[in-house]
């Protein structure tokens, strides 16, 4: 039987219901705090705790279970709107619910996330500097070897591997997260707001065009693989990639793996930018800043670069200048340029979705009609510019409602990190590799290692230094 509802318009639904369940602390309620929050941690019985001070008493064990059965019938209803058979899911769901969650449990291990500026938290002398988004890779890393290895066990979980479902409610979600943060980035001088939009203008449709270019041109690569790549690396890594196949019909597998290949480079961006940074900008603290935002792909790595670099830019001012700067004015940079790259997404998925539609893939003989942009347009996207349009508004017609915006989001985006590990657990558990060797996988990482070391980069840091070049942050 035909399902009454496809999986754009569900992940809709799903978002938005998440998202006013957050809003219910303006009524004085907390809906949601009682959700499990992975920390980075050393010792395991720190690890887990409840998102909200309101239920801090809860142990955390207690909040994941609490945590599990919510998204069991959240999900369970979602499957049973999608038509798919009941009981295969629940079974499928809590194989994929728990090893993800121990996937991002593993990858919060101190020694893996713990970044350069936290390890004196942790008592440390060590780590990866990973960040807890080394959880996402954990999580790809076990889905790959069960999809592989285990196909028994990736049968039983079939019903319920959806990374496109997971990925479009967590960016409805993320919507929101990034309007509260732009909300509080209203502070900001307003030069500061005026040059980084005008940076990632520039440097997106230079970005997009030259990867769509070569990789077409030298690598042979189809339309359908070279626009969710062109978007994947050039504006906001996962998010984009999928909004973008989305955009032009492109088949699931694609966007998965331009997805796989944006996490796995941002963390290698992470491990060296922010330092090279404090080596050649130390005398222009807000170009580095900038640099963050317009270079590093993911979200979670853009912002934590954004933070690695200031504190190692305001410790090499103090001691090598004695000038201390105020904290904040960094980083701050690095979260507004990315806030605008990700608002970019919606504009762009739907720039392609007419452009597919009227010049590349038209009906033969017909004219394009309004309503074939509306049929390939991602509805997901809708869900995200209404979440981060509504947040915004509070931050913009009550001021003083933002710390209280901000908590309330901050418990969305628990949600939003779980269904993100489901993603990439998903990701692993549909990715043959010999199917995606033969789809042209190496070929693909190429093409990512070419443009983002041959180019992207040093465009990013070209922009950041043409409009932040002599702004310097207040001096405290």
């Amino acid at each position: 039987m035909k399902s009454r509802i496809n999986e754009d318009w569900l992940a809709v639904l799903l978002g938005l219901f998440l998202f006013a369940l957050s809003l219910a602390s303006f009524l004085g309620l907390d809906a949601l705090g009682w959700a499990v929050n992975t920390t980075v941690w050393t010792n395991p019985v720190k690890m887990l705790a409840p998102a909200s001070k309101t239920y801090a008493a809860l142990p955390g064990w207690v909040s994941l279970a609490a945590t599990f059965v919510f998204f069991l019938v959240l999900m369970t209803l979602g499957a049973r709107a999608l038509r798919l058979d009941l009981g295969r899911f629940i079974k499928g769901f809590i194989g994929v619910f728990f090893a993800a969650y121990a996937s991002w449990m593993l990858g919060s291990w101190a020694y893996i996330a713990a970044t350069p500026d936290k390890r004196a938290d942790f008592h440390i002398g060590w780590s990866l500097n990973l960040t807890n988004e080394a959880g996402y890779i954990v999580a790809l890393v076990v889905g790959l070897f069960i999809g592989n290895f285990l196909p028994v066990v990736a049968a039983r979980m079939k019903e319920a591997v959806r990374p496109e479902l997971y990925i479009k409610t967590a960016i409805v979600i993320l919507g929101g997260f990034l309007g509260v943060t732009a909300a509080e980035q209203l502070g900001l001088a307003s030069a500061v707001m005026f040059r980084g939009v005008c940076a990632i203008v520039e440097a997106y449709l230079i970005y997009w065009a030259v990867v769509y270019y070569v990789a077409r041109r030298y690598f042979k690569f189809s339309r359908e693989w070279a626009a969710p790549l062109a978007s994947g690396i050039s504006i906001c890594g996962v998010s984009a990639a999928i909004a973008t196949g989305s955009a032009i019909r492109a088949r699931p597998v694609v966007p998965i793996m331009v997805s796989s290949l944006v996490v796995i480079f941002a963390v290698v961006e992470l491990l060296f930018l922010p330092f090279l940074a404090t080596t050649f900008l130390s005398h222009q603290p807000m170009v580095a800043g900038a640099w963050m935002g317009l270079a590093v792909k993911t979200d979670g790595a853009a912002v934590t670069s954004g933070a690695v670099a200031e504190a190692l830019l305001r410790a090499k001012a103090l001691a090598d200048y004695g000038i201390r700067y105020k904290p904040g004015w960094i980083m701050g940079v690095t979260t507004t340029v990315k806030v605008f790259i990700d608002v970019f997404i919606g504009i762009w998925a739907f720039i392609l979705a007419w452009i597919w539609s009227a010049k590349i893939d038209p009906k033969a003989g017909t004219k394009v009609k309004a309503v074939e942009i509306w049929q390939r347009f991602p509805k997901f996207v809708l869900g995200y510019l209404a979440t981060f349009a509504i947040v915004l508004a509070i931050g913009l017609l009550a001021p003083h409602s933002v710390a209280k915006a901000k908590a309330a989001m901050a418990q969305a985006n628990v949600f939003r990190g779980i269904f993100f590990v489901m993603t990439f657990f998903t990701i692993g558990v549909v990715s043959d590799f010999r199917k995606l060797w033969q789809e042209g996988i190496g070929k693909l990482a190429l093409v990512y290692v070419l443009c983002l070391f041959g180019f992207i980069i040093w465009v990013g840091l070209a922009i950041s230094w043409i409009f932040f070049h002599g702004v310097t942050p207040p001096v405290a």
